[in-house]
């Protein structure tokens, strides 16, 4: 997998935070010229259920976790610098053990 990025230019950035699970998951919304979008997150340990509209692309920037897409029964696990899909109109399960993860979510064309 290619290097993930350190930053982002000419982008506009939605200041109010996106929270889940009572603040233990937190993301920003990141907007681009062509239309795409992207959030910036944190996950605190724990477990957490995520449905999805559209197809999404998870990249660890730091941290681990360990995932579930829905309908699947065995778990991977995911450290800083991979990544993993998620068809849209579906799910996943993220578990963190320890410390934060970091990623970024893009949400793909269906």
């Amino acid at each position: 997998m290619p290097n993930l990025p350190a930053q982002f230019a000419n982008v506009t950035v939605v200041t109010k935070a996106n929270v889940y699970f009572d603040g233990k998951v937190v993301s920003h919304s990141v907007l681009f010229a062509d239309g795409s979008k992207k959030t910036l997150g944190l996950i605190c340990p724990g477990s957490y259920h995520f449905g999805t509209g559209a197809p999404e692309r998870m990249e660890i920037v730091a941290g681990a976790c360990r995932v579930t897409l829905d309908g699947a029964t065995a778990t991977k696990d995911y450290a800083a610098g991979t990544a993993f899909d998620v068809p849209g109109k579906s799910g996943f399960t993220i578990e963190v053990k320890a410390d934060l993860c970091e990623y970024i979510c893009s949400f793909l064309p269906a």
